[in-house]
């Protein structure tokens, strides 16, 4: 009697993946395991990985199905999955580890794709995932490159999403430029036939229904601290607020509580975008605000077919859409300049002092003495993401260092990602020894304290940082930042006018290094500005949440009404 063949593709299909992998890797002879054998084995021991199980034998098992296929085209699945797993376990390992890593990590996949050279440059879905392994080595430039090849070969519309968004780190681009590159993603997103679609009211109500959509409302997600800012405080005889979370973490904490402040709450993630597209239609929204924009689990393509009469982008994302059916975008005065409307694609609303308002923390707020008194020399910082540590920054931040004795410059980041390229960056200006990068801190009252190490914070540009600079604010430690020529470019001149800080303006980068040096060498100046930061930061624009809460709605019922 013959040997009984066992039936793999039955078992995955009953999601028996522990069993797969017990009989492939115990049962087979090793003339018996064939390239797509072990790559179903990798697969099957990602499917059935507990928490905290390693990923490195579904990476020996991809490893292996690489070298002994020979078809090239079947190579592709073995690869891709290769590339993926090696992603996972970078992001593991350094939160396992909490501390950098380099991008060596990656140099096996680097290798492959050399001697794979040809598979990596015309497959598409090997393409796009070597983007995780650019974003994680934090070339920036490079990932730009690549998210340019891929959205001319493929139609997919986050691509173009992804190149927008990331191009806001780099000077390449004009505004002009902006607003062309972001109109491109009209050609790439899906409108569905009417018919398949609820119909879209437009029915007068006694109370608005005001809809928030958003990925980041979980966990301590910065852009939780701005939304709460508007509802501990809006009328609730005037408005029914519904939130559309775009993630599955139905149990979390921040989710919950917001739950609180709303009429609805309802989860989307599962959802298909048709279905959404109902959802929110047969809950009768009239004015409904996007919070992500082209950052991550963006659902811009929703947008794309109406979901209410009127469609706002704001706070997620600081520039244009370039979306024909994102009506508006809010904004200030401070961050488009009156003349620079038709640079935006939507129509601008502009709000009285601020466009973006924080709610705060709930730990006391404490009165932080200036570091300098205790070290004897002055420490700069910046909490920013690494993204944004441009090679105009590098330059300026190194100028700085070299101007201020024995000066010292903190930098943290909440990415998960390689940073030795930064360490060439910086030691190209032989200042390497006066930077101290610090590991990601676990919680989240760890992180805000660090900030009573810092003397003087650093923005970022040309896309300046947001919840950083409140952040630091919060902690009275100021924040140097440079004026730039649109709205990710001028948000920190925003957040410094509306402080009265115009003397921490620059103009331009000399006036940048100028202005950091100069504070750095008055310490009495230094800690006046601290002490009138603790004083009077949380009277300011930035803080005051109930005054901002009704500017915000009034401009709202305003457009609902006209």
């Amino acid at each position: 009697m013959g040997e009984k063949k066992t039936n793999f593709l039955q078992l995955f299909n009953e999601k028996k993946y522990s069993l797969i992998v017990s009989i492939i890797e115990n049962k087979l002879p090793l003339e018996k395991k064939t390239s797509g054998l072990l790559n179903l084995s990798g697969v099957c021991r990602i499917l059935s990985r507990k928490s905290g199980d390693s990923i490195k034998p579904a990476i020996n098992d991809f490893r292996e199905a690489c070298l002994k296929e020979n078809d090239e085209n079947k190579l592709i699945e073995p690869l891709k999955n290769l590339v993926n797993s090696y992603a996972i376990f970078f992001d593991e390992e350094q939160s396992k580890n909490e501390k950098f890593l380099t991008k060596n990590f990656f140099d096996e996949i680097y290798k492959l794709k050399e001697q794979y050279k040809n598979l990596f440059e015309k497959d598409l879905k090997l393409m796009k995932i070597m983007l995780k392994i650019s974003r994680r080595s934090l070339s920036i430039k490079n990932h730009i490159l690549n998210l340019k090849k891929l959205s001319k070969l493929s139609t997919d519309p986050d691509l173009v999403a992804s190149y927008n968004f990331y191009n806001n780190y780099l000077y390449d681009w004009s505004q002009t430029d902006y607003l062309e590159n972001s109109k491109k993603i009209n050609d790439r997103l899906i409108s569905y036939p009417q018919e398949k679609l609820a119909v879209l009211t437009k029915k007068r109500k006694k109370k608005i229904n005001l809809a928030f959509i958003s990925s980041d409302l979980k966990f301590q997600h910065s852009v939780t601290y701005f939304l709460k800012s508007l509802l501990i405080h809006y009328d609730k005889n005037l408005f029914n607020i519904f939130i559309y979370h775009n993630h599955n973490i139905v149990n979390d904490n921040i989710a919950k509580e917001f739950e609180n402040f709303v009429s609805k709450s309802v989860y989307i993630f599962n959802l298909k975008d048709i279905e959404v597209i109902n959802t929110v239609r047969q809950d009768e929204i009239d004015i409904i605000v996007d919070l992500n924009g082209f950052s991550s689990d963006h659902r811009i393509g929703l947008f794309k077919n109406r979901l209410a009469p009127i469609q706002i982008s704001w706070c997620g994302y600081t520039n244009t859409t370039g979306l024909t059916e994102m009506d508006y975008l809010i904004v200030d005065n401070n961050l488009v300049n009156h003349g620079e409307e038709n640079l935006y694609s939507e129509k601008l609303i502009y709000l009285p002092n601020i466009w973006n308002c924080h709610c705060g923390y709930e730990s006391e707020r404490l009165k932080n003495e200036l570091p300098f008194k205790k070290n004897k020399f002055i420490t700069f910082g910046s909490f920013n993401n690494f993204y944004k540590l441009s090679d105009e920054v590098i330059e300026a931040w190194s100028l700085i260092l070299k101007s201020v004795k024995n000066s010292r410059l903190l930098l943290k980041t909440s990415l998960i990602s390689c940073y030795d390229i930064y360490l060439e960056k910086f030691n190209k200006y032989g200042v390497l020894n006066s930077i101290k990068f610090l590991n990601r801190d676990k919680k989240f009252d760890d992180h805000l304290f660090r900030y009573k190490e810092i003397d003087i914070s650093l923005d970022t540009f040309p896309w300046n940082g947001v919840t950083t600079s409140f952040e630091s604010i919060w902690m009275n430690v100021p924040v140097i930042t440079m004026d730039g020529y649109n709205f990710s470019s001028r948000c920190g001149a925003s957040i410094n006018k509306n402080l009265n800080l115009f003397e921490l303006i620059a103009t331009n980068k000399n006036d940048y290094v100028n202005k950091a040096v100069s504070l750095a060498e008055n310490t009495n100046k230094l800690i006046q500005i601290r002490d009138n930061l603790f004083d009077n930061a949380l009277s300011s624009p930035l803080f005051d949440t109930k005054n901002f809460s009704d500017q915000f709605f009034s401009s709202l019922k305003k457009l609902y009404n006209n």
